[in-house]
């Protein structure tokens, strides 16, 4: 199985080389990687920024503790999840649907957007930010899969400050707010964190079948 191999090859990298840059096959592929990821109701109420403009890049270092892989990685990934227009964006998935729909009847996807905007609608304001938090982790694990996969490399991060990303993006705005971001391109030769033993728990320890 090749994708056991992929997975054991990337390893969150912790120095890029700054002289490599991503071309925009690969990037297509990337962006096509997260578009077909799995999200609750199918909805992907979330947006991707790709940041590649080094003076914006520089903004958002300084709002990550300085991290080198912000600047130095090819392409920036910055992962939003929305705060608001949440029946918006049913009613946009809805009519993805319809458009899609082969019967002529759309009673049935009437219902079932109404049921989605009701499940939504009942959750308390934290619950909501929460679960559409979730979907975003959901949508950076296809990134990371694909990148491994054209051997690029990548490192999700949590590690920054969501208010300044939020400000230095006009995130606010959109009624969106930055969730997590992976830097993505190629490793540095001198990166030493690519050396170390992959470290996971055991199989036994990880797994019970009932």
């Amino acid at each position: 199985m090749k994708l056991i191999e992929t997975l054991n090859w990337r390893y969150a990298t912790k120095k890029f080389d700054s002289k490599k840059k991503i071309d925009s096959k690969s990037l297509e592929l990337l962006k096509e990687a997260i578009r077909l990821s799995v999200s609750s109701y199918g909805l992907q109420l979330y947006k991707v920024l790709i940041i590649e403009d080094p003076k914006t890049k520089e903004l958002l270092r300084a709002a990550s503790w300085n991290q080198s892989q912000i600047t130095d990685a090819s392409h920036l990934f910055v992962f939003c999840s929305y705060k608001q227009n949440f029946t918006e964006g049913v009613d946009s998935y809805i009519s993805l649907l319809q458009e899609a729909a082969e019967e002529s009847n759309h009673s049935g996807i009437l219902a079932y957007g109404k049921s989605i905007k009701e499940n939504i609608s009942s959750m308390e304001d934290l619950e909501r930010k929460f679960w559409s938090e979730k979907q975003v982790y959901l949508a950076m694990n296809n990134l990371l899969i694909a990148a491994a996969e054209l051997r690029l490399d990548a490192c999700p991060m949590e590690g920054f400050e969501p208010e300044k990303y939020d400000r230095i993006l006009g995130l606010g705005d959109q009624g969106l707010h930055a969730v997590l971001v992976a830097p993505v391109g190629y490793r540095a030769e001198d990166d030493s964190a690519q050396f170390r033993k992959k470290v996971r728990r055991s199989t036994k320890e990880l797994f019970e079948m009932i």
